[in-house]
């Protein structure tokens, strides 16, 4: 088995120690490889996609990072059928988006919003 180094901050640390005990993981490194098998499985259904298809993108973020948001959304209104903005903590921003279009639009809205480390949380559920 190869061996990788990672770098996480410590908020992400406590995390996994937290997913670690609460699943009853031996330890960080199982916690990590089970993380990835999903994140893994998550891409490749993802990339089996094609044609036009529905989902709910959901963001969790900083407020601060609410000017790359819109951005990278005006980039996507072909897609784009409805969006969601909730502040529903101090500084904390939750985004809803309700997709509609092709497969491959919807993944590159995605993935631009997963490459960026300012966003806390991306899910892509689809219909």
């Amino acid at each position: 088995m190869a061996i990788i180094s990672i770098s996480v901050n410590d908020k992400m640390l406590e995390e996994i120690d937290k997913v670690q005990r609460d699943l009853g993981f031996s330890g960080r490194s199982e916690a990590i490889r089970a993380g990835i098998r999903m994140l893994l499985e998550d891409a490749k259904e993802k990339d089996l996609l094609s044609g036009k298809v529905r989902g709910v993108l959901l963001l969790t973020h900083e407020h601060e990072v609410e000017d790359f948001v819109t951005k990278v959304k005006h980039n996507y209104l072909d897609i784009i059928y409805t969006q969601i903005h909730n502040r529903f903590k101090e500084n904390r921003c939750l985004e809803l988006f309700i997709l509609d279009g092709e497969a491959e639009r919807i993944r590159e809205l995605t993935k631009e919003f997963q490459r960026n480390e300012a966003i806390d949380h991306v899910k892509l559920i689809l219909t």
